[in-house]
């Protein structure tokens, strides 16, 4: 954490919508959290949840049912809306499309609760908005009007858009969604040195579970129920807070891995032993194949063995070892 300087705080929240004739539906709480500078924090949960609803409540979108937000030591509902815009930048799921806006002038938007309602910029609002370009690699198609852009290319625009606008607390519903696996890693790569460089607090809604392993200095993991449990992503894993929260029949949290086995366990065990990439690539090729991994006896052994810059596969099925050049084979063999 690059501060303690604490920029978000909420006290009893309660998260939810007021229906028909006068009916609460309330989604989560109450929720006492708090975010300090330099925090990158990923905000994880099933579908339906609540995940959305809780950062439009943070933004100031949508009232509380009870309970306050406060933003850098002041109450949310006491803030004009410009007042909210100089502290808070808010990317939703809802791209922004217009057919006469190109993409400079979108991104350069962000400077408004800036320069005001006569939009001059400044050298240094010039400068803040080159940096949001630099960063989200948007030059390529910076003289594109947004309704050409492709939705990854403009989630990357809507980002840009939210670095300009220099607010301490960014906040980002699903910024990956429409993005492939390489723009993912980079974007979200991209917030945690934001965070940490800016010393900024960033808030992500995000399913990308392996990433946000990797780069949030918190987690909020949200359940269905509205049960909230926040804490570093190491300690989520360890106490089973991942695995009792998106845990489904044939669907496991892996701790050892961080990712999920989807594959059920297999009526036949296999012990495979070995070490590094090979064995750990062999394990998940087996159990996709009908097997449960044992670390106990068993009637069938995969030992994975390298020789220098050689690997090979030794099948011990009963008394026969049988050695494989191709893992593909060994699968056809034990098959």
């Amino acid at each position: 954490m690059g501060s303690q300087n604490n920029l978000l705080h909420t006290k009893g929240l309660i998260i939810g919508y007021r229906e028909g004739k006068g009916q609460i539906k309330q989604i989560a709480g109450p929720l006492d959290l708090e975010m300090f500078a330099g925090e990158l924090i990923c905000l994880l949960g099933p579908n339906g949840c609540g995940k959305s609803t809780l950062l439009r409540t943070i933004a100031g979108l949508q009232s509380p049912l009870k309970g306050t937000v406060e933003i850098e030591n002041k109450k949310i509902s006491k803030l004009s809306a410009a007042d909210i815009a100089l502290r808070i930048s808010l990317v939703l799921t809802d791209n922004v499309r217009s057919g006469n806006l190109d993409v400079y002038s979108l991104i350069a938007l962000g400077r408004y609760p800036h320069t005001g309602w006569l939009g001059v910029l400044s050298k240094k609002d010039k400068e803040i908005i080159d940096h949001a370009i630099q960063s989200t690699d948007t030059a390529p198609f910076l003289n594109r009007k947004i309704d050409s852009l492709s939705d990854g290319e403009c989630q990357k625009v809507m980002l840009a858009r939210a670095i300009a606008q220099d607010t301490p607390l960014i906040i980002l519903d699903e910024p990956t969604a429409h993005l492939d696996l390489p723009s993912r890693i980079q974007l979200m790569r991209l917030l945690h040195q934001l965070a940490k460089e800016t010393n900024k607090a960033i808030l992500i809604s995000t399913h990308e579970l392996d990433l946000a392993l990797q780069v949030a200095d918190k987690i909020w993991l949200m359940q269905a129920g509205g049960e909230l449990r926040g804490g570093i992503p190491e300690d989520l894993v360890l106490n089973g807070s991942f695995q009792h929260a998106f845990d489904k029949e044939g669907i496991h949290f892996d701790s050892l891995t961080g990712s999920f086995n989807i594959h059920p366990a297999g009526k036949r065990t296999i012990k495979v032993s070995g070490d590094g990439a090979t064995a750990f690539w062999t394990k998940r090729a087996v159990i996709r194949n009908g097997f449960s991994i044992t670390e106990g006896d068993s009637d069938i052994l995969v030992s994975v063995v390298q020789d220098q810059e050689i690997i090979f596969w030794l099948l011990n099925k009963g008394s026969q070892v049988i050695k494989y050049t191709d893992l593909a084979d060994m699968l056809l063999a034990l098959s």
